[in-house]
């Protein structure tokens, strides 16, 4: 391998990817603890007064009737049995865990997380502390004030510590540590009681109030028109995690469900594009949908369709029409979610679809996914005449490079799309080393989607190839801790994974998916274990 050529970054600007960046920014702080929302809609869904657990146990009495009275019995005899334990405590006692998970776990793991990003762990105790204090001034859940105080009071920690730092005398560092962050997390979280809370209460409610008035004025589906567009030009971590999420958890709570968790997350319309394409596209596009059709709509990863509408931006008005056909409906059957779904697959969608939305729910996707399928076809059908005339067959791979230059960011799932000799780029070069490689890291932003998928992709090579002693993982840039041997990034963010881990190997790819740069690491590892043992004979 060779040593990358220097290439200069772009310069990023406008008012685009300051947005982007600060969705990406919220996104970081509400994505990794995604299992614990799914965790509070479970038990939510379970233990309620109105959930799947009732009164002495499950009630499955509909499910049983055609059984016969004797099933009844005898399954209402065993979940008597189930529904209480020796020490007298009840299944449906366990509905205690909703309110408490709601007001203090979720909003102290954002805010912890949000810390971490800035201070590391000293930033994410800080931020949690005066957290504290934003959630006992509110009577709501505080979503969005654990998105404020924890990164802010993260960064105050910092300035507060640069203050002294180099000065302390040795032996009382710990002393004076300690009793800086407990001293500056009581101050911010009086602070936070008195004056944050207030303010971000009534934020809560005017959004909540606006988000009413479209729902009580059938104005609702109408959000498809900032949303859908938004989602292309991912701007949707803003809208969805910054304001649609702290939203639908506090209307969750109140009614057991919420409309909002579905606005970005039904998989309708992009599936909609996707088999139009796969029926009527042309070339590589037609080729590469139906592929595309089963990870967005299994998988939950919507950014795959975004090139198909990048490629004929007319196609834009198939996703808004059905996503406001998806609202439209949920708004008809007042149906929602327990709790996010994410990633955004059918799988995901219905596993936190309550009982009483189940139609409603089905019903907005496959509704969103027809209404989108016809008029992309529609429009596609239109324009095929002049787009074999033009000799335009698809033009996929230059979709999928404006679609990363909107995203900021290469995408393994998009580089998947095309072929790799199309897509990776010959300058995507390692830096040449002598060095042992044993540990490899995939890195990227959030340390989970794409170098998850890129680590399993070389893992499978090197174990083809017969080599061991190697490790590949993925992890955030962030994270990186210098003990890597190799690490991999997407081209243009190999200088912060340099900057984090200066004395590792780095090597930096298009795309995770397909790079033919995981050849030469293969080819790399596999020439350094094979001189292994020679070199111990000698």
């Amino acid at each position: 391998m060779t040593s990358a050529t220097a290439t200069t970054p772009k310069k990023p600007g406008g008012a685009r990817v300051h947005v982007q960046r600060f969705g990406t920014f919220l996104s970081n702080m509400v994505m990794p603890n995604i299992p614990a929302f799914i965790a509070w809609g479970f038990i939510t869904a379970l233990f309620i007064a109105t959930g799947w657990l009732q009164n002495t146990g499950w009630d499955i009495n509909g499910i049983l009737g055609g059984f016969g009275d004797q099933a009844k019995i005898g399954w209402q005899g065993a979940a008597t049995v189930l529904a209480q334990d020796g020490d007298g405590r009840t299944f449906q006692q366990y509905v205690g865990l909703v309110g408490p998970m709601i007001t203090y776990l979720l909003p102290l793991l954002i805010a912890n997380t949000g810390g971490r990003m800035v201070y590391g762990v000293r930033g994410g105790v800080v931020g949690s502390i005066a957290t504290m204090g934003v959630i006992v001034g509110s009577t709501i859940p505080m979503f969005i004030g654990a998105m404020i105080l924890g990164p802010l009071a993260a960064w105050i920690m910092k300035k507060v510590d640069g203050i002294w730092d180099g000065k302390i005398k040795a032996g009382f560092e710990m002393l004076v540590n300690n009793f800086s962050a407990g001293i500056v997390g009581m101050l911010l979280s009086i602070g936070a009681f008195f004056g944050i809370a207030p303010i971000v209460e009534w934020l809560s409610s005017v959004l909540g109030g606006a988000v009413n008035w479209l729902v009580s004025a059938h104005l609702l589906p109408l959000a498809s028109i900032l949303i859908e567009p938004g989602k292309v030009l991912f701007l949707n971590n803003a809208i969805n995690h910054g304001v649609l999420t702290p939203l639908g958890i506090e209307q969750a709570q109140q009614t057991g469900k919420s409309i909002l968790f579905l606005l970005e997350a039904n998989p309708g319309p992009g599936f909609g594009i996707l088999i139009a394409y796969s029926i009527f596209g042309l070339g590589i596009a037609r080729a590469s949908a139906p592929g595309a059709a089963l990870i967005q709509f299994v998988g939950g990863i919507h950014e795959i369709y975004f090139p198909y509408v990048l490629m004929k931006p007319m196609i834009i008005i198939a996703a808004i029409l059905g996503g406001m056909t998806g609202i439209a409906i949920n708004v008809t059957f007042s149906s929602g979610l327990r709790a996010p779904a994410s990633p955004g697959s059918i799988i995901a969608v219905l596993l936190q679809t309550p009982a009483d939305s189940f139609v409603g729910v089905i019903l907005s996707v496959v509704g969103a996914a027809a209404v989108s399928f016809i008029v992309a076809s529609i429009i596609l059908r239109a324009s095929r005449k002049r787009d074999l005339a033009a000799g335009n067959a698809g033009d996929l791979s230059a979709a999928v490079a404006q679609t990363e230059a909107n995203k900021g960011k290469s995408s393994s799932v998009l580089g998947g799309l095309v072929d790799e000799a199309e897509h990776d780029a010959g300058d995507a070069q390692g830096d040449g080393t002598d060095r042992l490689v044993r540990n490899i890291v995939f890195a990227c932003d959030a340390g989970m989607g794409s170098s998850a998928m890129g680590a399993s992709v070389l893992r499978n090579k090197i174990k083809k190839a017969g080599v061991e002693g190697v490790t590949v993982t993925n992890q955030a840039i962030a994270n990186l801790d210098g003990t890597a041997d190799l690490v991999i990034t997407q081209r243009e963010l190999t200088d912060r994974a340099k900057g984090q881990s200066p004395d590792s190997v780095h090597v930096s790819v298009d795309n995770f998916m397909n790079s033919p740069r995981y050849d030469e690491v293969v080819d790399l590892v596999a020439k350094q274990a094979q001189a292994a043992p020679e070199d111990a004979n000698k």
